[in-house]
């Protein structure tokens, strides 16, 4: 969503082995996919971070107690969100980083599998694409950021398989993590301690890119064949 340019510097990445779990993870995540990932963004993610987002902004004008809302707001949406289907697991280095999207300074991607909240999504298409097909990617965009996935799958069939969808991804349990020690220091007074620890969120931000005519492929559609286990 379009939400991921106010994220501008946050972070992306990743490639390499998977471990004991390769196997039971590789095919968890070729399942969400298959099931259109597109489709499934998370709602509760996606507010979850601009909850993130408004009390950093609000902390960051030593505002403490105007952010206590806007933390307990995004505890609660990251619980639900975890307990949705939107969720998946798998390692971050057995994901697909987006190259628009460079990691934040000092990211490790981490090689043990984890739970992923997808918190946004944006298609991008090349600066060669034609007029009608640039017009639809727009569309799609502002169809996304409403969360109206089925118009934007619809809206893209005229662009086929001239665009990648770039996802934004967060790590439940270390995002969680965060926000509970930002709230603890919100109500301690410690604003700076408090958005710092958001920051490490923001920073956190994972950006992967997938082929845009495999992510949508139409209901039915036989899911991309694993790769072979070594």
């Amino acid at each position: 969503m379009r939400f991921i340019a106010s994220l501008a510097a946050v972070a992306g990445l990743l490639a390499a082995p998977l471990g004991a779990h390769a196997a039971s993870v590789h095919t968890d995540w070729e399942k969400f996919k298959a099931t259109r990932a597109f489709n499934h963004l998370s709602a509760d993610g996606q507010r979850a971070m601009l909850d993130v987002l408004n009390a950093k902004q609000v902390l960051d004008a030593g505002q403490t107690d105007a952010a206590i809302p806007a933390l307990y707001d995004a505890t609660k949406r990251l619980t639900a969100a975890g307990k949705a289907s939107a969720q998946f697991i798998a390692a971050e280095t057995s994901l697909h980083p987006a190259p628009q999207h460079p990691a934040a300074p000092g990211h490790v991607a981490g090689t043990t599998p984890v739970t992923w909240i997808p918190v946004g999504g944006e298609i991008i298409g090349s600066e060669t694409l034609a007029p009608e097909k640039k017009a639809a990617i727009a569309t799609a965009n502002t169809q996304l950021k409403a969360g109206q996935t089925k118009q934007a799958a619809q809206t893209l069939q005229v662009v086929g398989e001239d665009a990648d969808f770039i996802m934004a991804l967060t790590a439940l349990e270390p995002t969680q993590g965060a926000i509970n020690r930002a709230t603890v220091f919100t109500e301690a007074r410690h604003p700076q301690e408090a958005s710092a620890a958001l920051q490490q969120v923001l920073d956190s931000v994972v950006f992967i890119s997938e082929d845009v005519s495999e992510t949508l492929a139409p209901p039915g559609a036989k899911a991309p064949a694993a790769p072979a286990q070594k």
